[in-house]
């Protein structure tokens, strides 16, 4: 079980939530790092002031004795750290310092990284579900997904030359829940969203509590590889557009980027073309390996997490009876009946 554990960006709510779940462990000294101070409670957990991009994070995990590294510092939004090329550089650059900091460490034996469902890309030939074997048909071109398939490039490299630390690399569905903020989450919250004509995207979610459960089980289990980690069904873009309550509008594939373009423009959501293709044609992940693995089962279905971001939104105009179903799928969620989600 790990000892000292160094989790990297806990100023963003997941990292937080992570950071504050862990230190509630016995026998867990955490860490967090992140260039800004967080937002968040971090509980029994310190802070210390470091950017993963400078060389100056191996005197952290060297000085500290750090044992685990839980790399949790990926940018998902351009627009939240000041554009494309300073989130290429987070993602990348800040995941290279930190893996040769890790590699030069004698006393590190165990690495977590959040990964992405984005490393799939999104196509019109894509199977009904990945599996960790299968790669994208459409490699990911632009944002997120191009850098989340770097990094895990970077991670197995680490992997053969550390073959004594356990390396595990959780790929995470797209994060739904009260207070999430998402380009997913922002694209649905539109008053009315543009939905490219002929196409009904599938969308795959993972409530933040259930990410932090499977984060947990990476950290204190010994479970090396590639795991897919998800809710188990599948809602398509056009019964969430329902359950929100808004109004859809028909685009042409053809000038899909010229209207997100537009609304780029208008600051309300900010897409690179590999999103634009999620929301196209969607896309779902086998989950049954790290089920196996770690015995983990979600406590919150897709269905229930949207619904639980629905109960807080602001009312789309075609709400009808919108808020009283959401609430009748939480109310099944927080029952007693429901067992916990931890194995």
């Amino acid at each position: 079980m790990a000892r000292v554990v160094l989790v990297t960006g806990v100023s963003r709510d997941l990292g937080a939530r992570f950071a504050r779940a862990l230190a509630a462990v016995d026998g867990h000294e955490v860490i967090g790092v992140d260039v800004v101070p967080p937002r968040h409670d971090l509980g029994a957990a310190s802070f210390v002031r470091a950017d993963i991009r400078n060389p100056v994070i191996s005197k952290v995990i060297t000085g500290r004795g750090v044992d685990t590294v839980v790399h949790m510092a990926v940018v998902a939004t351009p627009g939240s750290v000041g554009g494309r090329s300073s989130m290429k550089e987070i993602n990348v650059i800040g995941t290279m310092q930190l893996l040769a900091a890790c590699q030069k460490a004698e006393s590190i034996r165990k690495l977590v990284v959040q990964s992405s469902v984005s490393v799939y890309g999104a196509s019109p030939r894509d199977p009904v579900r990945f599996t960790e074997e299968m790669s994208a048909r459409v490699q990911p071109r632009t944002g997120f997904g191009k850098d989340s398939v770097e990094i895990e490039t970077y991670v197995r490299g680490l992997a053969r030359r550390r073959p004594d630390v356990v390396v595990t690399t959780l790929r995470l569905a797209n994060l739904m829940g009260a207070g999430v903020d998402s380009h997913v989450t922002r694209y649905l919250s539109l008053p009315v969203v543009p939905k490219v004509m002929g196409f009904d995207a599938r969308l795959q979610f993972l409530h933040p509590s259930d990410a932090v459960t499977a984060l947990l089980l990476a950290t204190e289990l010994d479970i090396p590889g590639t795991f897919n980690v998800g809710a188990p069904d599948i809602v398509t873009l056009s019964q969430a557009l329902r359950m929100m309550g808004r109004p859809s509008v028909g685009v042409l594939h053809e000038i899909a980027p010229v209207a997100v373009g537009l609304f780029r423009q208008a600051r309300l959501v900010d897409f690179s073309a590999d999103q634009i293709d999620a929301l196209t044609y969607g896309r779902a992940m086998d989950i049954s390996r790290f089920t196996e693995a770690t015995g983990f089962r979600p406590r919150y279905s897709s269905r229930e997490a949207l619904a639980e971001f629905v109960a807080l939104a602001k009312p789309g105009v075609l709400a009808v009876e919108r808020v009283d179903h959401a609430l009748h799928l939480l109310a099944r969620v927080l029952s007693p009946e429901r067992g916990n989600s931890r194995a």
